[in-house]
């Protein structure tokens, strides 16, 4: 399952310093600013009453610094919603890069694609409909595996397991595997983990810390991004996709 399909929400948020907002909001006014199109995309997504899981501007800014810096051209995107991501990260691109997002409902990809339509990225953004695990299969099947420079997980969470031994496939040596919300609102500490998604995230990530062919973190900006440098084609066991 992706975005859009008996998503799980997010739990109640621990509570934060003020301090720690204040300087998140600092950082976000001097180097991820939204232009308008994205504040409008915001705005939509919240008047649509869909769920405000999309990733803050800082985290966007992120992304696109770190595509930057491994010259990425092909990236896979697991989880559109409205595209909001989608349009950050397909900035970071070249003209001549690609984005492939996967999306379940249709109605949400439509909406994407009205955006990146807007936004003058569509060339090179493409929106995928129906199940990831599909999709992905696909993907491997078509392209082969290490076919992406990088790619970026931010759907169900009790399917990050899954979708992280796929990615595992399909990201090259020198590549990026990044997940979103490794932090949980505070609940991966957790234990024993109080729901599914939880424990799947509490599995997704210490697959990233244990996997011996991956040099993996969790930067501390919008819910936890979880950074993989993929250093070696080898999938361990327990790792392979299916």
């Amino acid at each position: 399952m992706q975005k859009g399909h008996t998503e799980m929400s997010r739990p109640t948020e621990k509570s934060r310093p003020a301090g720690a907002q204040a300087l998140e909001a600092y950082d976000a006014a001097l180097f991820a600013r939204e232009d308008g199109l994205l504040v409008e995309l915001r705005q939509e997504i919240e008047r649509r009453e869909l769920p405000r899981i999309h990733i803050p501007p800082a985290e966007g800014k992120v992304l696109q610094l770190l595509l930057r810096a491994i010259g990425a051209r092909r990236v896979l995107e697991i989880g559109t919603l409205g595209g909001y991501s989608a349009i950050w990260m397909a900035r970071a691109l070249p003209p001549d890069g690609e984005l492939i997002t996967l999306e379940l409902e249709e109605d949400r990809a439509a909406l994407a694609r009205e955006f990146l339509r807007r936004a003058r990225l569509a060339p090179r953004v493409e929106v995928r409909v129906g199940p990831a695990a599909d999709t992905l299969r696909e993907l491997c099947a078509r392209g082969g595996d290490a076919s992406f420079d990088a790619c970026f997980i931010d759907a169900d969470k009790e399917s990050y397991p899954a979708y992280l031994r796929w990615a595992r496939r399909l990201v090259r040596v020198g590549g990026l595997i990044l997940g979103d919300n490794a932090h949980w609102s505070g609940h991966i500490v957790e234990e024993p983990a109080p729901d599914e998604g939880t424990a799947a995230l509490q599995q997704f990530n210490r697959a990233l810390a244990r996997d011996p062919g991956l040099e993996s973190t969790i930067l501390p900006v919008g819910d936890g991004l979880a950074v993989a440098l993929v250093t070696s084609s080898a999938v361990p066991r327990g790792t392979s996709s299916g």
